[in-house]
């Protein structure tokens, strides 16, 4: 098999059936049967590798995270119904009680209730530094902590973190680092090659690309995966055949799709830095990002989330929205469609203020996930909202 990118994401398919098909069929099947008793007590014991329900594994599922293995430069993986059922799964099979997490502060907001709400009733504690903080990360490692997470770009500021910096961190104090590399996907940053132990994805977002399915994948070191899927196979948030056949079709697209969505976002992130109405744009290509340096280090191209603030605080955030015509209102991204969130009035309003601006989720901030249309549409329709 080829080591480019492009030809893995085509060419990575589950064995020919009988039929000799050349597109993987779709496997809608709850389970699978064996030619004998032997066969069966040696599928159930692991001598042979076998698929034997689909909460287990799939053909569908299999394929989708031979894929995204090859394109991580991981050793294995296991695939999830959703991105957050990747994030719990992860934690829940590789932390015990009493362990300690320390975590950069700006996290997807459901990350954040994991490490705020539920964890803690297993006593497994979160240590939270901000983008700004890396130099504080090596005060908050304690006797007890077992994994250092976060996120680059992240959701929705689009800070970038030094994936390098993490990583030696991480070697030092014998942490397990782990990535969400959802903003980028393998195409643009590959966690991996900077230390990460395992790589987590929400396959909803660029990896679908077309808004269609919910999916999640976590990637990385074969013995890590291990405990991964015991846990995923006793606790049952595996993915369906369906949305994994689909995911895996779509990535075959993935690299071409996500060179249109950067090339669409930085025009978009130039146009937004000109206009007199938005006080700030942060856009990891943009030579003004604080992280422009550490961005273009170690991503491929600057992603497809472009976030501005537009004066005049909240108030002016939701006329904004109210004034978009083409443009998506809506919680997903990485979309073929073009899609505006005002994260203050809607995903992040549960936050208290103050953790709000702590991770940059002020008044006017607006998250635009750039899509595929033409981008000169996208952008007169963001000029007529703005004035």
């Amino acid at each position: 098999m080829s080591k480019h990118f492009e030809t893995i994401a085509v060419r990575t398919q589950t064995e020919r059936t009988q039929f000799s098909e050349h597109s993987t069929p779709l496997y809608l099947t709850s389970s699978f049967v064996f030619d004998d008793a032997e066969d069966m007590r040696a599928s159930f014991a692991e001598e042979k590798e076998k698929n034997l329900y689909s909460r287990f594994s799939n053909p569908n599922a299999t394929e989708f995270i031979d894929k995204i293995v090859a394109m991580e430069k991981a050793e294995a993986g296991y695939a999830f119904a959703t991105g957050m059922g990747a994030v719990f799964s992860t934690f829940g099979a590789l932390l015990n009680a009493g362990d300690h997490i320390v975590s950069c502060r700006s996290v997807f907001g459901s990350t954040h209730s994991l490490f705020t709400k539920f964890l803690p009733k297993w006593n497994i504690e979160t240590s939270y530094f901000k983008v700004n903080e890396v130099d504080r990360i090596e005060s908050l490692i304690q006797p007890n902590t077992k994994i250092l997470y976060a996120e680059t770009p992240t959701n929705p500021a689009v800070d970038i973190l030094d994936l390098e910096l993490l990583g030696r961190i991480a070697k030092k104090h014998n942490l397990l680092l782990v990535i969400d590399n959802c903003f980028a996907t393998p195409y643009l940053q590959n966690p991996i090659d900077f230390g990460a132990d395992l790589v987590i994805h929400s396959a909803t977002k660029l990896l679908d690309g077309q808004g269609r399915v919910l999916g999640g994948i976590t990637v990385g070191k074969a013995d890590l995966i291990r405990e991964i899927y015991l846990f995923a196979r006793n606790t049952g948030p595996s993915i369906s055949p369906f949305n994994a056949w689909v995911l895996s079709k779509s990535l075959e697209t993935l690299s071409i799709r996500v060179e249109k969505h950067c090339d669409n976002a930085l025009k978009v992130a130039e146009f937004l830095e000109n206009h007199p109405k938005v006080s700030l744009v942060k856009y990891p290509f943009l030579k003004s990002h604080p992280q422009y340096a550490i961005a273009k280090k170690q991503m491929r191209l600057g992603g497809n989330i472009v976030a501005f603030e537009v004066k005049g605080g909240i108030e002016a955030g939701r006329k904004f929205l109210n004034n978009i015509r083409l443009c998506s209102l809506s919680a997903n991204l990485g979309d073929t469609r073009t899609i505006v969130t005002h994260p203050a009035s809607t995903t992040h309003s549960k936050l208290l203020e103050e953790d709000r601006l702590e991770v940059g989720i002020t008044d006017g901030l607006v998250r635009c996930s750039v899509g595929l249309e033409n981008v000169e549409d996208v952008i007169a329709d963001l000029k007529q909202a703005l004035e």
